[in-house]
């Protein structure tokens, strides 16, 4: 792992609660929907929830056995602890039927079938990727402001004309313009510590890249980066909230 993924996976082990809640609010609602499904009704939701926190605190546990030289992303990671964790459920309710023990999450094996090359849906890494993105846009919302995120929203996110932008907003275009610039300088930072963060493997420092999001500081607007945001945004705006599933 980068020195960026190490030291917070470091704070998770020291139980820092900024730094649960941050992956707790990134990836939680990800993981509540595959437990779910996974499932297959033998759980409802309010075991779901609790399940994924059971999968972070796994995680946390487990990280320390985690090789990645055998190659497994942050999001495979993920996806393995969450199904011992529902299997070790699952064991569970059984056993308490026969009126026997349980016994604790594999989280060896967990490590093991990670390392092994399990392999998660395409549907699941783009959600995980899509969960990156938008982490890295609430940063920026939180340091730029709302009057200039909505600016940046406005032009950038969905779309509109500079000068449609600057009339709702009672700017001139000029403002627009120097907005976008602060907005997107400050987004690219924020991108580059999301991914360098939730990056166990070095194919997944290169995610923004394969994306369509590599940025050039250097020019006033980069269409390219603008449009790949503006496609990630509406997948985030359009994808519905995971819990109905049945």
């Amino acid at each position: 792992m980068n020195p960026t993924s190490t030291h917070f996976v470091r704070r998770l082990r020291e139980r820092d609660s900024e730094a649960w809640f941050e992956l707790w609010e990134n990836f939680g609602p990800i993981l509540r929907a595959q437990l779910q499904r996974w499932g297959a009704g033998r759980i409802g939701w309010e075991t779901a929830q609790d399940l994924s926190q059971e999968t972070l605190t796994a995680l946390a546990s487990a990280i320390d056995r985690h090789d990645p030289s055998k190659g497994a992303r942050f999001s495979t990671w993920l996806f393995s602890i969450a199904r011992y964790t529902l299997g070790d459920e699952i064991d569970r309710r059984m056993a308490q039927k026969r009126g026997e023990g349980s016994k604790p999450v594999a989280l060896d094996a967990a490590a093991d079938t990670a390392d092994g090359g399990l392999s998660p849906d395409g549907a699941y890494e783009e959600q995980i990727f899509d969960a990156k993105i938008q982490a890295a846009l609430r940063a920026v919302e939180r340091q730029a402001g709302l009057a200039d995120f909505e600016v940046f929203r406005q032009r950038v996110l969905e779309g509109r004309s500079g000068s449609e932008v600057a009339e709702d907003l009672g700017l001139s275009v000029s403002a627009v313009s120097r907005c976008l610039t602060k907005v997107r300088e400050q987004l690219w930072i924020h991108l580059g510590s999301v991914f360098s963060r939730y990056s166990f493997t070095p194919e997944e420092d290169h995610e923004l890249e394969r994306n369509g999001l590599t940025w050039n500081p250097n020019k006033e607007l980069n269409p390219t980066f603008d449009q790949a945001l503006a496609d990630i945004y509406a997948r985030l705006t359009h994808r519905q909230d995971p819990s109905p599933i049945p």
